[in-house]
């Protein structure tokens, strides 16, 4: 059974592993493997991130006990034009848990039924479609990453 909790800084290095393998499992078409297997530790920043956390949220899921997603959510932090107040900045699972209802679970608990916006890969249909079943659709805003090997994104908002 999948259970929400807000994260603590103890789940740091748990939420980096979750970070980096989900990019590897999500991005692999999109970015080269010396870029995915470059990936850093940002244990440390997650862990301060946590800890003086005043209006950002950051939740985990576990299953059996175990830490198997995480989703980061809060005011935009550095868009000017931001077109909400709340953004999903991360939710990221292991890929053997796509289906289970975990990401759901986490959307839910960082984001509820707020209005927000998210950026995500522009070729990640699968990530795509289950924010379109939660009422986020692109708003046509798309940027590239120069150090991320150009990867484009799209914005979804709600």
């Amino acid at each position: 059974m999948i259970t929400v909790r807000p994260a603590v800084p103890d789940d740091a290095e748990r939420i980096t592993d979750i970070r980096n393998t989900g990019w590897r499992e999500a991005y692999a078409h999109l970015l080269s493997a010396d870029f995915l297997a470059e990936l850093s530790s940002d244990a440390e920043a997650f862990r301060r991130g946590i800890a003086n956390a005043r209006r950002s949220v950051t939740v985990v899921a576990e299953l059996d006990g175990e830490v198997v997603g995480y989703a980061l959510a809060g005011p935009p932090a550095d868009e000017d034009d931001a077109p909400r107040d709340w953004c999903l900045r991360h939710l990221y699972q292991y890929s053997r848990l796509h289906g289970s209802g975990t990401g759901q679970a986490l959307l839910d608990a960082a984001v509820g039924d707020r209005p927000s916006y998210l950026w995500t890969a522009e070729d990640n249909p699968r990530a795509i479609a289950f924010y379109r079943r939660n009422g986020f659709l692109p708003d046509g805003t798309r940027k590239t990453a120069p150090e991320w090997e150009n990867l484009a994104s799209i914005r979804m908002v709600r």
